[in-house]
């Protein structure tokens, strides 16, 4: 028993202090207010300060005790931040901006040289299987089908297959029996005669009286629809078309809708009865109601929003719209008492009159309300059918709205010349800050000059510069009244004019505006881009004043004059474009171009004479211009005095003695067949310019013409030694070594050819065609794969890289040469004929078109060859004439095809019409 009382001795000891009861068995998991006791503030920094000091301990220094409120540390923490430190502080910021855009270009190009090398080292998977995925296209359905099912990889337990079992006999003999009939009848049946049922009650069917009910239930259905059941219930008034209009006419609505409707009616409702003077809202709402089909809860709504709004002219037109014709006048009679100064409900309620003579009495009553109105006074005298009445009504809205610059523009137009300047002067000095006023009244001369056809050109053009001192003083007038349009607005005056048939007005415009806000250095840049883009829009008259006021502050400008008879040449006469050559080449008489254009014109236009006497002047002015001399040859030779243009070739090789003098004088031999003649002339030339590639060409092909390989290999080499970078002559050469017979040293002067002449797309060209004639195909498609190599945005390979690809792959090849060559033309010529071949007509007449969209790619007469070979096998004979007239216009240069029809001497003098149709017959 001792022993049993020191064990519970513990049980009278107080508890340690830091004991928790339950601790041992994992009891403790919450504390009350009653285990802590009731909360007590803890000591005091200051008593915790005085305790450590007895204690003997050091305080612990906090590190962040010095921080400066606008995070500042460190020394000058407590400082004021004074606007020095703010000017030091933005001092460092820009340097450190300044630092870091210096270094910015290097880390782009860094960080981009790192991506790029990361995207080639590990490409992402889209593009590691863009082969594949392309390949794809080319599976047929067969292959797709063939393809085997995923088996199950993962290793699971297979689900096992469900277990199917027999149907009994039972089951299919019943189910079959369903669609039988029964062509006999029992034993039953057979003793009552057939007639009667075997049923035992007896009772028989009367059918009959069962279809007599239907209809009289049906009946019954149609009289309540229609509202005006009968007694009898056989009769109804209901009409079919109209019943089937209103059944198509309902709206089945879902209910996401209903739900919608329903909350949005209770919104407007609280917005209606919070703010009953709101107009939108009512329109709101009985807008809503209109939408769910309730139109007589919306007319309710709309009433009560008259009558809470009755100021609102857009409430009283809503409530129009949503009534009936009549109750709609009805409406806006009631409105008139109430808004008799909206012009909105006036003119609504015209439009509610049915007859001319009701709208006009609207709209006078309308006028005694608001006599201050345009738009009213417009309407009535649109209803007007006198232009007496209309003038009168004019004359007196005038008198009512002196300010109106429309209601005085159409009161003039309405009287007489003479009169009608009578008005404009009352009507600008009503509105003298009107410029259409002064407009109007150019105009008006312009008109009064070119009306009388009987007039002579003397007193015509004397009306014609009033037109220009009228706008001219116009502008200073209204710019004394601080009325200052922009250069744009006067610009777009002056279209408008032109658009109207007022091409002097225009002109006038022009003279006095267009030098406005330009500045001196400005201003021929200016003005040929206002010309351009007016010419871009259409607006040739507008073009035409801006670059002939242009020419007068510039009369030296050639480029200037240039543009003038391209827009001639482009949109005006024969007559307007000689007119402007004639001036050009008078104040610009070292132009060689000019002299050349209007030449040609005179001689296009069947006048040889007047061409050579152009070319005459031209001598006068530039007696050792290579090109004028040229074209004097040009011009006999074509008319067929030979004489007398090998004598101007002897005449010009001894003035200008220039290499292309000489070429040429050699090509007019070998036209005429006197080859002698031209190698001599070839010879000479060599002597003086032993650098001319040409000379070479020429002499090299007159010698294989007369089948002396040995001599014209001789002279291409010759060449290649004295210029080595045309490639022309490595071609030739090239083509010489094919004729012999001899592709291997053909191959082996265009690899020559190809190191001095490196990444050359023609050379590879040429020498993918020389393994293709040799008959190595393997080889061709592994020297093109060399040279995409070498030039990878090369247009010419890239295209025989299309064509030797199979029809399959060269849509995704087409693609890709697309990214590549960066829209190159021969590209998109390629492209046209694939749509060709698959005969999407549109698609490929859409890329002929652009194959030829550019300047630069209007020169490449192949493309004009096969866009006209596609238009004769697929277009109409309209298509045929607009691809060879626009083609004739472009006169291409360029392209291998084109270049060998056009300088064989059997086609010397053809005109361009003939070539290309003769290049639409040679493409293959």
């Amino acid at each position: 028993m001792a022993s049993n009382k020191n064990k519970l001795a513990f049980l009278s000891m107080p508890a340690p202090a830091s004991y928790v009861a339950g601790l041992g068995r994992g009891a403790s998991g919450f504390t009350t207010r009653s285990d802590i006791g009731p909360a007590r503030e803890g000591p005091s920094a200051e008593v915790i300060a005085e305790a450590q000091a007895k204690r003997g301990e050091e305080p612990e220094i906090d590190p962040e005790q010095f921080q400066d409120p606008d995070n500042e540390y460190g020394l000058f923490a407590g400082t004021t931040y004074e606007q020095d430190d703010e000017e030091a502080d933005k001092i460092y910021d820009d340097v450190d901006q300044k630092m870091d855009s210096r270094r910015r270009a290097r880390r782009c190009a860094r960080e981009n040289a790192e991506l790029a090398k990361h995207r080639a080292e590990r490409p992402k998977i889209q593009q590691q299987f863009a082969d594949l995925k392309r390949g794809l296209s080319v599976v047929t359905d067969q292959e797709w089908e063939s393809i085997p099912e995923v088996g199950n990889l993962t290793r699971k337990k297979r689900r096992k297959d469900e277990r199917t079992f027999v149907v009994p006999d039972s089951i299919i003999v019943g189910d079959r029996s369903k669609t039988e009939y029964e062509n006999s009848l029992d034993t039953r049946q057979q003793q009552a005669n057939g007639f009667e049922t075997p049923a035992d009650t007896g009772t028989m069917t009367n059918f009959v009286e069962i279809g007599q009910a239907r209809d009289k239930i049906l009946s019954l259905k149609l009289d309540q629809i229609s509202g005006t059941a009968t007694t009898s219930g056989f009769a109804t008034s209901v009409d079919p078309k109209g019943y089937l209009t209103s059944l198509n006419s309902v709206v089945l609505k879902t209910e996401a809708e209903i739900g919608d409707i329903k909350r949005a009616r209770m919104l407007f409702d609280s917005l209606v009865k919070s703010n009953p003077k709101h107009a939108p809202g009512w329109i709101a709402a009985a807008c809503l109601e209109e939408h769910a089909g309730r139109m007589v809860a919306a007319r309710k709504l709309i009433k009560a929003g008259c009558e809470q709004c009755p100021k609102s002219d857009d409430v009283w037109l809503e409530a129009a719209r949503l009534h009936n014709n009549d109750d709609a006048k009805v409406i806006l009679a009631n409105a008139v008492q109430h808004v008799g100064q909206s012009v909105k409900i006036w003119l609504a309620a015209a439009d509610l009159e049915q007859d001319v003579k009701s709208k006009k009495r609207v709209l006078r009553k309308a006028l005694e309300n608001i006599p201050n109105s345009v738009r009213l006074w417009k309407e009535t005298v649109n209803l007007e059918e006198s232009a007496t009445d209309a003038h009168i009504l004019l004359s007196r809205a005038v008198e009512v709205i002196p300010l109106s610059v429309e209601l005085w523009l159409a009161l003039a137009r309405l009287e007489t010349p003479e009169r009608a300047k009578a008005v404009l002067n009352k009507a600008r000095k009503s509105v003298p800050t009107s410029h259409e006023i002064w407009i109007a009244a150019g105009r008006l001369l312009e008109q009064g000059a070119m009306g009388d056809p009987d007039k002579s050109t003397e007193s015509r053009n004397k009306e014609l510069e009033l037109v220009d001192r009228t706008i001219e003083f116009g502008v200073r007038a209204l710019r004394q009244h601080q009325v200052l349009l922009t250069r744009e607005q006067w610009l777009k005056e002056a279209e408008r004019c032109e658009s109207d048939g007022s091409p002097r007005t225009c002109e006038a415009i022009i003279k006095a505006t267009v030098s406005m806000e330009v500045e001196e250095e400005d201003r021929l840049d200016t003005w040929v881009g206002d010309a351009e883009s007016a010419e871009a829009r259409g607006m040739v008259g507008t073009a035409r004043a801006v670059l002939a006021y242009a020419l007068k502050v510039f009369p030296d400008q050639r480029n200037l004059w240039r543009k003038a008879a391209d827009l001639e040449k482009a949109h005006g006469t024969k007559e307007s474009l000689d007119g402007v050559l004639s001036q050009a080449v008078h104040y610009c008489p070292q132009a060689e171009v000019l002299w050349l254009m209007s030449a040609k014109e005179k001689w296009l236009a069947g006048d040889v004479p007047a061409a050579r006497e152009v070319l005459e002047k031209a001598f006068i002015a530039n007696p050792e211009s290579e090109q004028i001399w040229l074209a004097a040859v040009k011009l006999e030779a074509e008319n067929g005095e030979l004489g007398v243009a090998r004598e101007l070739l002897v005449r010009a090789r001894t003035v200008a003695d220039t290499e292309r003098i000489w070429m040429k004088s050699a090509v007019f031999e070998r036209q005429q067949g006197q080859y002698a003649a031209a190698l001599e002339t070839v010879s000479t030339a060599l002597s003086k310019f032993p650098k001319f590639a040409k000379l070479y060409m020429i002499q090299g092909q007159i010698r294989q013409m007369e089948k002396q390989y040995s001599s014209a290999r001789a002279s291409y080499a010759a060449g290649l030694k004295a210029c080595p970078k045309e490639i022309t002559l490595w071609v030739l050469a090239s083509k010489l070594e094919e004729l012999d017979g001899k592709s291997i040293k053909a191959r082996a002067l265009l690899e020559k050819g190809r190191l001095v002449n490196p990444a050359n797309e023609i050379l590879w060209a040429e020498s993918v065609g020389v393994e293709e004639r040799s008959g190595g195909a393997a080889q061709a498609k592994a020297m093109l794969a060399r040279g995409l190599q070498e030039c990878p945005s090369s247009g010419l390979l890239w295209s025989m890289s299309i064509w030797a690809e199979p029809r399959p792959t060269r849509k995704s090849r087409s693609v890709d040469a697309l990214k590549k060559s960066k829209d190159n033309p021969l590209i998109t010529c390629t492209v046209a004929r694939l749509f060709w071949a698959e005969r999407k007509i549109e698609k490929a007449r859409q890329w002929f078109s652009r194959s030829v969209a550019t300047e630069q790619d209007k020169d490449i007469g192949d493309h004009w060859g096969w866009w006209l070979k596609f238009e004769r096998q697929h277009g109409t004979p309209e298509y045929v004439e607009e691809v060879i007239r626009q083609g004739a216009a472009a006169e291409p240069h360029h392209g291998p095809v084109w270049q060998a029809i056009a300088k064989d001497d059997k086609n010397i003098g053809k005109s361009t019409k003939e070539l290309l149709a003769m290049v639409a017959d040679a493409l293959q």
